[in-house]
């Protein structure tokens, strides 16, 4: 299959994913919401998404969204560009780099995993 091929069954798996809320074993859920927009500044991929984990209490402790920006860490000297692709890790929130649907389905099930694993 195509290099094409791939991102368009990766962006048609995460769009018809959307609205799904998948409970884990722990009483954890996460929830994907995602549908497509016409390609503007902030989402030039064309796809507006929030991908979330959230704990037994309902507290969101992982998530990667575009729904806002954030403004990176701040440098000394340097351009100051506002990122909308970013991810949500407990308190913490940091850019994501956005390469494809089918990478971010891939992202966010690797730290899901891994913050099962923590649990």
């Amino acid at each position: 299959m195509s290099e094409s091929g791939d991102a368009n069954s990766g962006l048609e798996t995460l769009l018809l994913l959307h609205d799904e809320i998948f409970p884990m074993d722990n009483g954890w859920w996460t929830k994907i919401e995602a549908w497509q927009v016409v390609p503007n500044e902030h989402m030039p991929h064309g796809i507006r998404y929030s991908l979330t984990l959230h704990d037994r209490h309902n507290v969101r402790i992982l998530g990667y969204d575009n729904a806002h920006g954030i403004k990176p860490q701040r440098k000394k000297y340097g351009a100051k560009r506002q990122t909308w692709d970013h991810k949500h890790q407990r308190k913490i929130v940091e850019p994501y780099e956005f390469e494809s649907a089918a990478q971010l389905l891939e992202d966010f099930w690797q730290d899901v995993s891994e913050m099962m694993g923590e649990e």
